[in-house]
Order: C-alpha cells, then sequence, then structure tokens
C-alpha cells in the first residue's frame, strides 16, 4: 500500500489545470494566457529556455505566486486559494537541494515526514522504504555533507516522497549529476510512475525528456509553442537527416543551402543541414573528402532549437 498515491482524483479530472493564465512583472507578461491540462499518471515535461515562462508557472502551480488572471486547479483543489490543501498531496524536488546539513541522512527523512503527521507506528517504516527506494540504507546514519552530489540528489527525491504525494513536481532533477547517476534517477522516476504517480517535469535535458515524458509542453515567452509526445513533435517540426559540420566556408554554405529540399542552419561556427533525403547530402560531401561531418537521425533537442531559436538566454 504505502507505494500507491495518498490522493484520489477521479479519472475525468485532470491533476493539473491552467486555464489562460496571466503573470505580469513590471508591465510585462511572463506567462501569457497559460492552459495546459495533465491526466493522471502522466509524465508530462515542461521545457523551454531560460525567461520563458516555467519558473513562474510551476511557483503558481505551488502556490507561492499569484496569477492576475485565469485559474488553476491542482489535485482538485482551486491554488492558491486552497494552495495548502493541494501542497498536502504533492512532493517537490526542487532544482537546488536544500537538506539540512545538520541531520543525518535518516534525519533529514523523518524529521520531514513528522511536519505532515504521519504516526509514530508507521513513520519508520515508510523512512525505511524510502531509504530502499534512494539506496541509501547503508548511508542513512551519514551526515549530508559526506555524500556525493547524486547520494544527495537520491535523497531529495526520497523526501519528497515523504507523504506519499499522488504528483510530484520536478524542477531540473538530474542538473549537474553524471551519466550513471542521471541513469538510476531515471530509473526510480519510471517506479514513481509505474506505480501510478503524476510527474511534472522541467529539464533542459533533451533526451531525459525524451525517455521519461509522456506529453510535452514547449513554452517561449510565456505561451505554449508546442505540445505532443516527444516522437509527434519530433515528426512535425523536423526532417529526418541532421548533418553537424563544424566549419563550413561561403562557397560550400553555398553549395548546400542550393541542395533541394535542404534546410541549412548555422550554431556558432557550426552548421547543420536538415533534410528528409540523405543522399543528395551524402554525395555532395562525397567531393569534400577533408570535410567533417556527422550524420544523424532528428531528435528533441532539433525540435527545440527550431522552435525556440538558437541564440544565447540570460
Amino acid at each position: 500500500m504505502r507505494g500507491r498515491s495518498s490522493v484520489c482524483v477521479p479519472v475525468s479530472d485532470p491533476v493539473i489545470e491552467f486555464a489562460h493564465v496571466v503573470k505580469q512583472y513590471d508591465g510585462r507578461r511572463v506567462v501569457d494566457g497559460l492552459s495546459l491540462r495533465i491526466e493522471q499518471g502522466q509524465c508530462f515535461g515542461l521545457l523551454g529556455p531560460n525567461g520563458a515562462g516555467k519558473t513562474t508557472a510551476i511557483r503558481m502551480l505551488l502556490g507561492m505566486t499569484h496569477p492576475e488572471s485565469g485559474s488553476i486547479r491542482v489535485l482538485g483543489h482551486a491554488v492558491p486559494e486552497q494552495a495548502h490543501r493541494a501542497r498536502a498531496g504533492m512532493g517537490v524536488v526542487p532544482q537546488l537541494d536544500n537538506l539540512d546539513p545538520d541531520f543525518s541522512v535518516r534525519e533529514n527523512l523523518s524529521v520531514y515526514a513528522s511536519f505532515f503527521g504521519l504516526p509514530d507506528n508507521t513513520l519508520d517504516d515508510r523512512v525505511d522504504w524510502l531509504l530502499e527506494f534512494a539506496e541509501l540504507t547503508h548511508k542513512q546514519h551519514a551526515r549530508i555533507g559526506e555524500l556525493s552530489g547524486g547520494m544527495q540528489r537520491r535523497l531529495t527525491l526520497a523526501r519528497a516522497l515523504v507523504n506519499n504525494p499522488g504528483l510530484i513536481v520536478l524542477d531540473e532533477p538530474t542538473t549537474g549529476l553524471d551519466p550513471q547517476v542521471r541513469h538510476v534517477m531515471w530509473s526510480r522516476l519510471r517506479d514513481l510512475q509505474q506505480s501510478g504517480k503524476t510527474l511534472l517535469l522541467t529539464t533542459h535535458y533533451m533526451e531525459e525528456a525524451e525517455r521519461l515524458c509522456d506529453v510535452l509542453a514547449i513554452m517561449d515567452h510565456g505561451r505554449i509553442i508546442a505540445h505532443g509526445s516527444p516522437a509527434e513533435l519530433v515528426r512535425a517540426h523536423c526532417e529526418r537527416n541532421v548533418f553537424e559540420f563544424p566549419r563550413l566556408d561561403a562557397p560550400q554554405q553555398a553549395a548546400l543551402d542550393a541542395l533541394p529540399e535542404v534546410r541549412l542552419e548555422r550554431s556558432g561556427t557550426s552548421w547543420y543541414a536538415y533534410t528528409e533525403q540523405a543522399d543528395p547530402v551524402h554525395d555532395w560531401a562525397a567531393g569534400h573528402p577533408q570535410l567533417r561531418m556527422l550524420h544523424r537521425h532528428h531528435n528533441l533537442e532539433d525540435v527545440f532549437l527550431r522552435l525556440t531559436r538558437r541564440d544565447l538566454r540570460d
């Protein structure tokens, strides 16, 4: 029973629903008419460049920031009016770990669990399960400073589960982790979804979004500019074949651009040729054996960069 959601939402009702939500700062709309719906059991990815409005949307979801207009419902509760009720059924993994360095691993879980009023006769069992889930049983008496970055991140995820939430909000949960730890985190998140949890994920790792998310929404300038499954978005917005060139001189650029049905883009000193048919590019490249080239299939990162542009955002 411990792995099941403690909050029941009728199947017909979304776990999260934003309807025409607007938030302004200094007269500028950072969230501009946002509407989205997240169903029970989904892993929903919210993507966007810096300044797209993702963080403000998350803060409104948690009741920490109030919208100017529109409505938000989370786990059947109106937010911000009933944010405390919605938060009782949520777990939150913040972008930066905020574990208590004065407590041991086990104490970080048990003290946090006490805030939710877990009875003493079930608290120890719950903490034992969380330690096992995070593969930290052997470190339960260690202080936070003794843990690696990956262990701290797993503990932060475990702490978000102390109240057995139906909804888990994950703000860039694997930022800064090495590939091995990231794969462990992905496995744990899949386990949570398979147990019936609903996940809301923000990430800058497009591979993470492709692997984990059932549905994605790409935000820019406060609006949803694309919505669908990862596969649907890639098919709809990007050609099948991608050729990467570290450098191209002006004649090479002109020759590639003149090939039929080739779309050429530049990022820094690199060039990207997008096309449905790979043979014309291969035939052209055969005449330039000294040219460095990588041929691959399209992916979500190509879609993201096409829709939000390649310029840097601060």
